[in-house]
């Protein structure tokens, strides 16, 4: 055998290595990171790793989940007759949106723990210096947290039949009060997630933003009606954000008035994501990049 021959022998002998790129990293063909496209499409996949993290979280799917609807049973069996006395209808058209505008305040706060655990671990620092549209992982929190409300009021939606709730304005109302539920978790949301990049990690945001969710939760006509409380708390009662969106909610389910609560709802919204969405993103970037 000739050299040139052995030489060609061997060439053809050793095996050959293709490096391709990975399916989740970015490649020649995918977007700019500052490109909407590469927003949607990042946002999707970080969404689902906090959906993944959510569903592993046992202890928070069970405080999502099982607390809120046992806790709505309670609050039918100790007020419900003393209710539905006062008012004249049944106090679980009033207990269920309480109950599910509650679970999604105080799911948002559990988000907003991981969040600063995972800054803790400079998980955030690592997610920031991948070639991502910055906005991407803020937005999938976000997305995860509707995901989340809208799972759990579906729960106690069903578990609020149990007690005598009822859709008497068909299913389109139904849905308008899903809705609404949505409306109000992603404000909120967006306001505790701003709190929580732009305060320090040890700071005691949790509490104090848990402090403020029980005073509203006490303070609303889901519990009773707005003639019993007294009259100079009469209008703070009736104007703080809860009681607008339950007012809503009942009215969807049983009838009634709707379009000035509606409009107190949106005006919420609106006004907690124009104050809180800016912050949210830059001090996302503080606590990305702060260590």
């Amino acid at each position: 055998m000739t050299r040139t021959s052995a030489t060609t022998a061997a060439t053809t002998a050793q095996p050959t290595l293709t490096v391709t790129a990975a399916d989740d990293m970015p490649t020649a063909d995918s977007p700019p990171e500052h490109t909407v496209g590469a927003w949607t499409a990042q946002t999707l996949i970080l969404s689902g790793r906090q959906l993944t993290v959510w569903l592993r979280d046992y202890s928070t799917l069970t405080q999502s989940l099982l607390f809120p609807a046992l806790a709505m049973v309670m609050f039918k069996v100790v007020l419900g007759e003393v209710v539905a006395d006062t008012t004249g209808q049944n106090s679980a058209y009033g207990t269920v949106p309480l109950v599910i505008l509650v679970g999604a305040m105080f799911g948002s706060m559990a988000a907003a723990v991981r969040l600063n655990r995972e800054r803790a671990t400079g998980l955030l620092g690592r997610l920031y210096v991948l070639p991502i549209n910055r906005a991407a992982d803020l937005s999938a929190r976000i997305i995860a947290e509707l995901v989340r409300i809208l799972v759990a009021t579906v729960v106690l939606l069903i578990a609020g039949v149990f007690i005598g709730f009822r859709f008497t304005q068909g299913a389109w109302a139904a849905a308008g009060i899903v809705g609404v539920a949505l409306l109000y978790g992603m404000a909120f949301s967006m306001m505790v997630l701003a709190l929580a990049v732009n305060t320090k990690p040890t700071a005691p945001i949790v509490p104090l933003i848990s402090l403020g969710a029980s005073v509203m939760m006490f303070f609303n006509s889901g519990f009773s009606p707005l003639e019993a409380y007294p009259g100079w708390l009469q209008p703070i009662v009736a104007n703080q954000p809860m009681t607008p969106a339950i007012e809503v909610m009942r009215s969807l389910a049983s009838g009634g008035p709707i379009t000035e609560n509606l409009i107190k709802v949106i005006i919420w919204a609106a006004l907690l994501l124009a104050v809180f969405t800016l912050p949210a993103l830059r001090g996302y970037r503080r606590a990305a990049t702060d260590r």
